[in-house]
């Protein structure tokens, strides 16, 4: 027997997979089902039965769970390093990783801790995951399914039948996993606008890349991205199951980086510091020790989420979120002559060159970004961005089946709504709106650049400043503006 298969097969290992799965027994799990990958290259996202597990587990699988819950709404906050130069430094250096994302945690448990929320803490391979639930019985549920927006297509897809039960996910579970994703939207700007929170490298909602940092281009992403996916799509990693992620980007990482590693497992950071848990973390018999006395179930706080949400619901992110929503995008029949009629002329080479060849820039958070800067300096609402955004989702630009799995219109108003809300409540200095940082990126070229980005972040913070943002308006051809 392996040593992976000695170690799954530990009845307190099992034990303590099935407690995050819901239950004090495999048949008894709330969750809606796993996802199991080996340590190839392609990931296998297939859904599979609860009842799957112990043979998973036998196969040397790496093992998540859906945040799709039968009797919870989940809600998970995912940080994690990330380094676009150096995408092995994670497994390197796991402490300064994990320490420089020391700060946001602390901050995130204290905001929290004040609504009286104690979420799970897990440590995994790249970051820190705190996740707690919220009872499909409780007013806090039916109040984030009430705040939640969800646009049309999304609706449809929450009515269809999902593999591998059968069962839909439904418009209310669909909305409050909307309107989670709106409250943690909403904790990433208290965090990030506290005076007195100080992060050693930049913090981004999601992976955008950047041009500074001290050690390579490294961010701490705050990353709310699986709330601009359909609930039925997103997983969360099991505790004390292997973790293969370098080993699927041995490409990447390099091999020498790879076949060093000794094996990862996430575990719950339970009664002990960062540096004993990391230590868990890469030992299998330090982690089935924990495994004996560390808990993994998922706490239910619901009551201290009711306060959160209503200290959201009067706040001006709630304020901004309605505003955004308020516009509609265009409907798919009237592209022709809206979003595919766009004057692309009034647009910085770098933002045109963006939306002509949108594969993978577009896919990128950091072009979105770049495009949602630049049609906010000429005026635009940012729901018609997102509807810009989406109407190239849906168009053949070679995507696969990425827009198969996931919704468009969705993934184009999330990204969206979280760049200019980053804008709209001054987080967002516009520091990297500037031609040099954009062509260090790589989506301009000296060739077609023409330096005109300091008039468009001119607009934008004088739009910003004078609350002018989205003042032109939309007559069915979007028409471009005289002065920016």
């Amino acid at each position: 027997m392996s040593n992976l298969q000695h170690y799954y097969s530990r009845p307190e290992v099992r034990q303590r997979m099935v407690e995050f799965l819901g239950g004090p027994c495999l048949e008894g799990v709330t969750c809606a089902y796993l996802v199991a990958d080996g340590s190839l290259e392609m990931p296998d996202f297939r859904p599979r039965a609860p009842g799957e597990l112990w043979a998973c587990l036998e196969q040397g699988l790496e093992v998540m769970r859906s945040l799709w819950d039968w009797r919870s709404l989940l809600i998970h906050v995912d940080l994690e390093y990330v380094n676009f130069d150096y995408p092995a430094e994670p497994y390197i250096d796991p402490e300064r990783s994990l320490e420089l994302q020391g700060p946001l945690v602390r901050c995130l448990q204290r905001l929290l801790l004040t609504h009286g929320i104690a979420p799970l803490h897990l440590l995994s391979g790249r970051g820190h995951h705190l996740v707690w639930r919220v009872g499909r019985d409780s007013p806090a549920f039916r109040r984030l399914a009430e705040l939640g927006a969800l646009p049309g297509t999304l609706r449809e897809i929450y009515q269809q039948p999902r593999t591998p039960h059968g069962q839909a996910v439904g418009v209310e579970a669909g909305a409050a996993f909307a309107g989670a994703g709106q409250l943690v939207e909403y904790l990433a700007h208290r965090v990030l606008g506290d005076p007195g929170f100080r992060c050693p490298i930049p913090v981004q909602l999601t992976d955008v890349e950047t041009t500074r940092g001290i050690r390579g281009r490294e961010v701490v992403s705050f990353d709310l991205s699986e709330y601009g996916d359909p609930l039925h799509t997103r997983t969360i990693r099991i505790p004390f199951s292997v973790y293969h992620k370098p080993r699927q980007r041995r490409a990447a990482l390099g091999n020498h980086i790879v076949d060093d590693l000794p094996p990862l497992f996430p575990v719950p950071l339970f009664e002990m510091d960062q540096r004993q848990g990391v230590l868990a973390m890469r030992d299998p018999l330090l982690a089935a020790e924990l495994a004996r006395t560390a808990s993994t179930e998922i706490p239910d706080q619901s009551e201290g989420t009711g306060r959160l949400v209503e200290a959201y619901a009067a706040s001006s992110s709630s304020a901004f979120h309605r505003w955004f929503y308020s516009q509609e995008h265009e409907p798919p029949d009237r592209w022709p002559q809206t979003y595919d009629r766009t004057p692309l002329d009034p647009l910085p080479p770098c933002a045109r060159r963006i939306l002509t060849q949108p594969n993978d820039a577009l896919l990128k958070p950091a072009g979105i970004r770049h495009v949602v800067r630049s049609l906010l300096a000429l005026g635009w609402h940012p729901r018609h961005i997102a509807g810009l955004i989406r109407s190239k989702y849906e168009r053949d630009f070679g995507w696969g089946d990425t827009f198969y799995h996931y919704d468009a219109a969705a993934r184009a108003d999330v990204y969206t709504r979280l760049f200019t809300g980053l804008i709209v409540a001054g987080l967002d200095t516009l520091e990297e709106f500037c031609c040099q940082d954009v062509r260090a990126i790589g989506f301009c070229s000296p060739a077609s650049c023409n330096g005109s980005l300091p008039r468009y972040r001119t607009s934008l913070a004088e739009r910003r400043r004078h609350e002018r943002l989205a003042s032109r308006p939309v007559h069915g051809l979007f028409l471009p503006d005289e002065h920016l």
